[in-house]
């Protein structure tokens, strides 16, 4: 046994410090393989290059977790237009794929079930063909299967039945066939389930009704028939049966009373309905794995002296590759850690581009939040599901939907810390989608979650209104949803030229320095349901226009739920713009006074229309040569009597001493002073 010992010894230690390296660029090279099947003329992933680092930022759409194993691939709405190809499990260590919103042909490959850690699977709006294959019911982890949307035929396995984490089930816009399997019914966390538009036929199972936290059945647009179980009524408008002609029930608005032939008999096995019972009429998705009994199975042929060798072999190997891999992991960790500083950096304002390519931080928890807002269902300690009306809670799929699934083509916008979207929601409403990754927010639940409260409360014609947000702690991200402002920001409006349209004229612009006043006023007055709130990031960029040409102050409260180190690293471009106040540098704190004084620049920006307030227009309003301080492309069109006052407004607004700024109150009274 001593020899035994040696020999396994020996082996393990060769393997694992000689063949290491190969395994440290295996992920590397299934990578380049899915690269050259999903992106055949290399238009799209352009940035994944095979003598690069998957971990180190530089790949699109590729995430690692703190092991620096590959965890997320998230390619959705690139375009591609290749194949997912079997060689993808080998990224052992996955736990999402988002594939949606693109291209995509052939079948899926049946080794992807070989994915043990997958929670999430979205290969939804390609062009998928084959069948389901039945390998994914062994994917014991996966919580949402988004399949809907390709050309998917044949019938659905009930090995899907196996799924017991599932939540999400969507396979509606196929070409499926067959039964609706009962064993779907044992899916007890399924909450959403839709086979709609397809060609399903016979009974929906009674079992499906068993499903404790089912909320919608989706089931229009097939070929069902017979008796409605009667427990789907308590799902009301969650169930949607229509464009279904042979089924029947009671207590369905749209579906006549059964006659006796409709009866399921409880005697036979579901999905077959009241058909006989024979292999021709057994539904394709009736598939069924026989166990081998002993007479057909194969013994072992493995000696008990083998098994012994064995089993003492694994337990040396494991002890050497536990020390080996954690001698590993510290510095694969030191790796990690000093390229996301470098590629991730939240006090950079030059980095929002690129950081936003990938769908989740690699060093974020990537649990999932079963699609809906994981903070809104009383878990948290803050009592935050009373304190908010459930109309500013919006679940993933909406959000997602809404954006094509945060496609490029909607990006509006990227700072360091967001990502902004133009989304349709489903009543048609155009929002604007802002995107926060979890490692730009508050650690503490309760304080993000006071922030959410505090961004709830805001309701003023001057600010741009919050509609409402969803946290996925799956995608490691943040959704606010806003109403999309159609003109832009005030930005667009300073250093415009002449003869592009662009011009603001007087009126509008006396107008747009009194709205931006009224917001940031309600923002500073305290109220029963809303304290008293510091804006800190008054700006031009911050100011957007609506079709009427009505300023709304956007942002207001958003530093409530950002991470200190993100709310700083704004300061940079605010200073650079002259909106800083001069005492920040001493107290090191915003107070209402600071907003004051980056009011006072955006009055001068506006008078002057432009975006750098030289020491020209400064003097000129101090002298009062209007001349000097009010755009010459209005060709001196405006009034001199408001051009003096607001020239001296914004000086006294930007005075070097707060204490004699004025308030907004004040500000308000003299703007309103006829």
């Amino acid at each position: 046994m001593g020899l035994v010992w040696v020999y396994f010894f020996s082996l393990f230690v060769w393997g694992l410090f000689f063949l290491s390296p190969v395994c440290g660029s295996a992920e590397l090279k299934v990578l380049m393989d899915l690269k050259a099947s999903l992106d055949p003329d290399g238009r799209f992933l352009s940035s994944w290059s095979s003598d690069g680092d998957p971990c180190s930022g530089g790949f699109d759409g590729v995430a690692c977790n703190e092991h620096g194993k590959v965890a997320n691939i998230s390619l959705q709405g690139k375009g591609l237009y290749g194949s997912v190809p079997a060689v993808i499990s080998g990224l052992k260590c996955l736990t999402g794929i988002y594939l949606h919103y693109n291209f995509l042909t052939g079948e899926i490959p049946k080794e992807i079930a070989n994915l043990s850690e997958v929670t999430e699977l979205y290969l939804n709006v390609n062009n998928f063909s084959g069948a389901i294959p039945e390998e994914i019911g062994n994917m014991a982890s996966l919580q949402v299967l988004q399949l809907c949307y390709n050309q998917l035929t044949g019938s659905i396995p009930t090995q899907l039945g196996l799924l017991k984490k599932l939540t999400v089930l969507a396979l509606q816009f196929n070409h499926l066939t067959g039964a609706i399997p009962a064993s779907l019914g044992g899916l007890s966390m399924l909450r959403r389930l839709d086979l709609s538009f397809n060609q399903l036929f016979s009974s929906i199972p009674t079992k499906l009704t068993e499903i404790p936290v089912l909320e919608v059945l989706d089931v229009r647009n097939n070929t069902l028939s017979g008796n409605v179980p009667s427990g789907l009524k308590r799902l009301s408008g969650g169930f949607r049966y229509g464009n279904n002609t042979r089924l029947c029930g009671i207590g369905f608005s749209e579906l006549s009373n059964c006659k006796a032939s409709d009866q399921i008999n409880p005697n036979r096995p579901e999905p077959f309905g009241t058909d006989p019972i024979s292999s021709k009429n057994i539904p394709q998705s009736a598939n069924v794995k026989l166990h081998c009994s002993p007479p057909n199975c194969k013994s072992s042929s493995k000696s008990p002296v083998a098994i012994v060798i064995g089993l003492i072999a694994a337990v040396v190997g494991a002890t050497i590759a536990g020390l080996f891999a954690f001698s590993w992991y510290r510095r694969r960790k030191q790796k990690i850690g000093s390229a996301f500083e470098l590629s991730e950096s939240r006090l950079s304002t030059d980095q929002g581009k690129d950081f936003f390519r990938k769908s989740g931080s690699p060093l974020i928890n990537l649990e999932y939040s079963s699609g809906w807002d994981p903070l809104a269902d009383g878990r948290s300690g803050a009592g935050f599901s009373q304190e908010v009306p459930q109309g500013f809670r919006f679940n993933l799929e909406e959000v997602e939907s809404a954006t094509q699934y945060f496609s490029e083509v909607n990006l509006l916008g990227k700072s360091n810390f967001a990502a902004t979207y133009k989304g349709i929601l489903r009543d048609g409403t155009v929002v604007a989608v802002k995107s926060i990754n979890k490692t730009s927010c508050k650690t503490e639940e309760s304080e993000f979650l006071k922030g959410l409260k505090v961004l709830s409360s805001l309701r003023h014609e001057n600010l741009v209104g919050l509609r409402g947000f969803c946290c996925s702690s799956g995608r490691g991200e943040c959704f606010l949803i806003y109403d999309l402002i159609a003109n832009g920001s005030l930005l667009h409006y300073l250093d415009a030229k002449e003869g592009c349209g662009e011009i603001l004229d007087w009126p509008t612009r006396v107008s747009i320095i009194t709205g931006i006043a009224k917001g940031i006023e309600y923002l500073h007055g305290g109220k029963p349901n809303k304290p008293a709130l510091v804006h800190q990031n008054i700006s031009a960029e911050k100011v957007l226009i609506d079709k009427h040409f009505k300023p709304l102050l956007s942002d207001s409260g958003i530093h409530k739920l950002l991470a200190d180190d993100v709310v700083f690293s704004t300061l940079k471009a605010s200073a650079a713009m002259g909106y800083l106040a001069p005492e920040y540098t001493t107290i090191g704190r915003f107070t209402e006074k600071s907003d004051i004084y980056a009011f006072g620049v955006l009055i001068l920006q506006i008078l002057s229309g432009n975006r750098r307030i030289t020491h020209t227009i400064r003097v000129g309003a101090e002298s009062g040569k209007l001349e000097d301080v009010i755009d010459e492309k209005l060709s001196g069109n405006f009034s001199n009597l408001e051009a003096e006052k607001l020239s001296k407004l914004a000086l006294l607004c930007t005075n070097e001493a707060p204490a004699q700024r004025p308030s907004m109150e004040m500000v308000i009274q003299e703007l309103t002073k006829s």
